[in-house]
């Protein structure tokens, strides 16, 4: 005999940091209508239901929300229905996912289909610009990693291109991934962003860390796979390109805060009362990834590690996993490895990797792409030098390279800043389509090459740049610099309240302006 019971538990949240973002009009790309989201990860949701808000605990749930008219509710579930009568929408999540995972967005939103099991989920004004950008496309991403991780068992993977005051570049929430606006690049030049998150379809969602000091088993192992689908679909060269930019941007996290720093370690000891969030940084997603390359690399032929990825998401699927786990089963899927002790070779031993803050000890052969990175380091030489030679510059074609080569070429010039006197206007004259474009990433680092050459005319261009979206990255990083510090000492003036972040987005494309002109501190010193 089974028994159905409900149990009413009235929740008061008093704690300071809230997952539920209500946002005002302006602060949406529309500027017609107010909106609310949720963002849960790490340990958000307990101010959202009750919850056991670990990643070590999964439930399924259900849930009714009743929105006003004109407004339309949507939540990462496998199953949702409207119930128009007094416009309540109803939704279903069948298999089993840590409370992080459960999302909600309310707001204008409409869709359309792009795919057999994918639908684009936006404001009206930006529904256009999601479905060319998308049309087609994250059918292929999904069937690759079908092909090299096994079954997608969440059956939908929509897509919701959130406010440009979201400041991720994507949440993996299953079945509805919440992404940044800023990938409506027009050209389909950050859809590598939507691979890393359908790619947590299986390494974080499926298989999750069990808690959030080995939170490099979802990144890390998610980092590999993107690439991996990455390689499939575009190359070796281009992903080996895209593999150094973030090799980069890990090399410069650990200048900024020193190798031995204990979060450059990938299992974190997270003691109670600190936010899991307050540990984030390139650490589990770089420096996991070379992990995870290492683990590769001992396994010896792709397949065998392709066939090993495969078997370590069946294992696990719809459990919590350590670090001990994952790597126990390497060692029992891979016995001659573990008789010769693979575990424990000096310098690279697994504890080594786990619990020793600093540089990776193994590197994964990126040399695929240096076809693609000699050029856009000679190119970065020659705006070095103290003698502009244009006659060689103008020889290379920068508009015909893809958007990771560009960022590549600039991460360069970035390093060599601030550049000797008077290249820093012969750049910007010779590349207005990079100062003019519409490429968050692009213009994230011209902002950066701005600010590190004090380049003044530039500033216009950063500030409409972090007027119009919010992201967790930061422009500029070396607040002892005596400007900088000056900056920071005014910011209260120049910074108005994110409130109003959003409220020009004239450069996404299909969105009204409204004629503002903010900047927000979060943007800049986050």
């Amino acid at each position: 005999m089974s028994f159905h019971f409900m149990i009413c538990v009235p929740l008061v949240d008093s704690s300071q940091k809230n997952t539920v973002c209500w946002l005002d009009p302006e602060q949406t790309a529309g500027k017609a209508k107010p909106y609310v989201f949720t963002q849960g990860q790490a340990v958000l949701n307990r101010s959202f239901f009750p919850c056991f808000d670990t990643p070590a605990v999964k439930s399924t749930y259900s849930a009714a929300v009743k929105v006003p008219d004109g407004f339309t509710a949507v939540m990462s579930a496998s199953k949702g229905e409207h119930r128009m009568a007094d416009n309540t929408f109803l939704f279903t999540m069948e298999q089993p996912i840590p409370s992080y995972l459960v999302a909600l967005a309310v707001g204008d939103l409409v869709s359309a289909e792009v795919g057999p099991r994918t639908r684009v989920w936006t404001e009206p004004c930006l529904l256009q610009a999601a479905k060319q950008e998308y049309d087609g496309v994250i059918e292929e991403f999904l069937v690759v990693g079908e092909k090299l991780f096994g079954p997608y068992v969440w059956g939908r993977y929509d897509v919701l291109f959130m406010p440009p005051s979201f400041p991720f570049g994507g949440m993996e929430n299953p079945c509805l991934t919440f992404v940044t606006p800023c990938l409506l690049a027009g050209d389909r030049s950050l859809a590598d962003v939507i691979v890393h998150e359908i790619c947590h379809s299986w390494f974080g969602n499926l298989v999750t860390n069990a808690n959030w000091g080995d939170f490099w088993l979802n990144e890390g192992f998610t980092m590999y796979a993107q690439r991996r689908v990455c390689r499939e679909i575009y190359g070796e060269a281009i992903t080996s390109l895209e593999a150094a930019t973030g090799r980069a941007l890990l090399r410069q996290h650990m200048d900024n805060t020193g190798e031995d720093h204990p979060l450059n370690k990938l299992r974190v000891k997270i003691k109670p009362g600190v936010d899991p969030d307050d540990t984030y940084n390139e650490t589990p997603y770089e420096k996991g990834f070379c992990f995870v390359s290492y683990l590769a690399h001992l396994a010896g032929d792709q397949s065998h590690f392709d066939a090993f990825l495969k078997a370590y998401i069946d294992k696990f699927k719809f459990r919590s996993v350590m670090a001990e786990d994952a790597l126990e089963f390497f060692l029992e899927y891979f016995p001659d490895l573990k008789k010769k002790g693979v575990d424990m070779i000096k310098g690279l031993e697994f504890d080594r990797w786990l619990n020793v803050p600093g540089w990776p000890p193994y590197l994964p052969d990126l040399s695929a792409g240096k076809s693609l990175m000699k050029p856009a380091e000679q190119l970065s030489e020659l705006w070095a030098a103290e003698v502009l030679d244009m006659a060689s510059i103008k020889k290379t074609n920068i508009q015909a390279w893809k958007t990771n080569q560009a960022v590549y070429f600039l991460e360069k010039i970035i390093e060599k800043s601030p550049l000797p006197r008077g290249n820093m206007e012969k750049l910007e004259e010779q590349y207005p389509h990079i100062v003019m474009s519409n490429n968050a990433e692009l213009r994230l680092r011209w902002a950066q090459i701005v600010a590190k050459n004090y380049h003044q005319p530039g500033y216009q261009h950063v500030r409409s740049f972090l007027s119009c979206q919010v992201r967790k990255t930061n422009v500029w990083s070396s607040t002892i610099n005596y400007r900088a510090s000056r900056v920071a000492q005014r910011s209260k003036a120049l910074h108005r309240s994110a409130r109003g972040v959003t409220t020009d987005s004239s450069s996404i494309p299909g969105c009204v302006t409204a004629g503002h002109d903010r900047v927000t501190h979060e943007a800049a010193h986050n």
